[in-house]
């Protein structure tokens, strides 16, 4: 399958441009990025061909990765499907429904395959954990803390202005939900949500069944607080999200697997946009639970 990258940023540098260009059924056939000297040198570094023109990368390869902001990555999803190219997209799908929405009607009309890179979905130990998990009854509750020292470290993520403006709930958040709804199933209502320091949010989530789960998300944590936590509490007892071993590299490979097969197979990938749809949903009533509830002066007790 002939691949191309649209984004030349810290995360197509750390990851994507590293996965495709060493995965043995891809075809690594071209970088386009907004800024053309940095698709240049990224291009350069990898031996591949930097576009000027994003159109014409689209006309010479079977699918795309996106590296991009998720308000430009929509867009340029929505072009990339018309074109008839399979999509591997990076989350969030999107900054609100409707443009989430969009992405998977084009998708739809197009008949293309797509999957959304919610890393932790594809690393191994916790991939193997979430799918024990889903497959046991009974679970009553959980706790989930994705806690980021983006904003408090030396992070090359700090100066993203999509980060800066959307904050912990977007960005980690989609991590959290990730793990949560094959485990809880989907959510029925955020039932509250408050404001924690700096980007902080917490949330209470209602699932179709009947378990509750409890979100804590931060990219502001000092660094020496900051890590992932996911524990399950049901009949079976408790259970922690195991950590992984691996890095982003081999994870995002096994999402270029998952796009080949639904390409193959015509069988949509669980992480497909339609789950990236559904995360966006999730989000963007959570957004405006905290917005309601900030604006009533209401706080959130136990």
């Amino acid at each position: 399958m002939r691949i191309g990258l649209l984004g030349t940023g810290p995360w197509a540098q750390a990851a994507y441009a590293p996965a495709l260009s060493k995965h043995g059924d891809l075809r690594f056939t071209g970088v386009w990025g907004r800024r053309p000297d940095a698709a240049a040198a990224l291009a350069e570094r990898y031996g591949t061909r930097a576009y000027d023109d994003v159109d014409a990368l689209l006309d010479e390869v079977d699918a795309v990765a996106v590296a991009l902001p998720p308000s430009v990555q929509a867009d340029l999803a929505v072009r990339a499907a018309r074109a008839g190219c399979h999509l591997l997209l990076d989350k969030p799908l999107a900054l609100s429904a409707a443009d989430a929405r969009a992405v998977v009607d084009a998708t739809d009309r197009a008949g293309v395959a797509s999957v959304v890179f919610f890393t932790t979905r594809f690393q191994a130990e916790p991939r193997a954990w979430i799918a024990e998990q889903a497959a046991t009854a009974g679970w009553f509750t959980a706790r989930a803390e994705w806690l980021g020292a983006v904003f408090t470290s030396d992070s090359p993520f700090a100066a993203s202005p999509w980060r800066r403006a959307k904050g912990a709930l977007w960005d980690v958040g989609p991590h959290a939900l990730s793990v949560l709804l094959p485990v809880l199933g989907d959510v029925r209502g955020v039932t509250a949500a408050a404001h924690g320091p700096g980007d902080t949010v917490h949330l209470v989530l209602d699932h179709v069944t009947d378990a509750s789960s409890s979100v804590t998300l931060s990219l502001t944590a000092p660094p020496a607080a900051a890590g992932v936590a996911v524990e399950l509490r049901g009949e079976a007892g408790v259970t922690l999200l195991p950590g992984s071993s691996e890095g982003a590299v081999p994870a995002l490979a096994r999402a270029a697997d998952a796009l080949l097969t639904a390409a193959r197979t015509r069988r949509p990938h669980s992480c497909d946009v339609a789950f990236g749809l559904r995360v966006t949903e999730i989000l963007a009533a959570a957004e405006d639970r905290l917005t309601t509830d900030a604006g009533s002066g209401r706080s959130v007790g136990m």
